[in-house]
């Protein structure tokens, strides 16, 4: 299957610590578990920490940009407080082959 699916917009998250590593970290196990639960529903691609971990960033398929927004909404660093995000929306127009086949 191609990808993105049907000329389907990606988006980044550039996710950016609002609160020390010490206070990150009460959060991070239920963030990971938020994290499987969009890969399993199939809206994020890929993720990760920035180096040097001053927040993450993820890359991810939605309908719109309000529905990302509600995914986004229920992650435990947004509900706590300890992270904000800049989203990022655009339509590829090249791909890698091995994402083309």
């Amino acid at each position: 299957m191609p990808f993105p699916k049907n000329e389907q917009n990606l988006f980044i998250i550039d996710l950016h610590y609002s609160a020390p590593l010490e206070q990150i970290d009460l959060y991070l196990d239920p963030h990971v578990a938020f994290l499987e639960t969009c890969y399993n529903s199939g809206h994020f691609i890929a993720s990760g920490p920035k180096v040097p971990r001053t927040g993450g960033v993820i890359l991810a398929t939605a309908k719109d940009r309000q529905e990302l927004e509600q995914i986004l909404s229920q992650d435990p660093f947004h509900e706590n407080k300890v992270a904000t995000y800049k989203i990022t929306e655009f339509r590829p127009s090249m791909l890698a082959d091995a994402f083309a086949a």
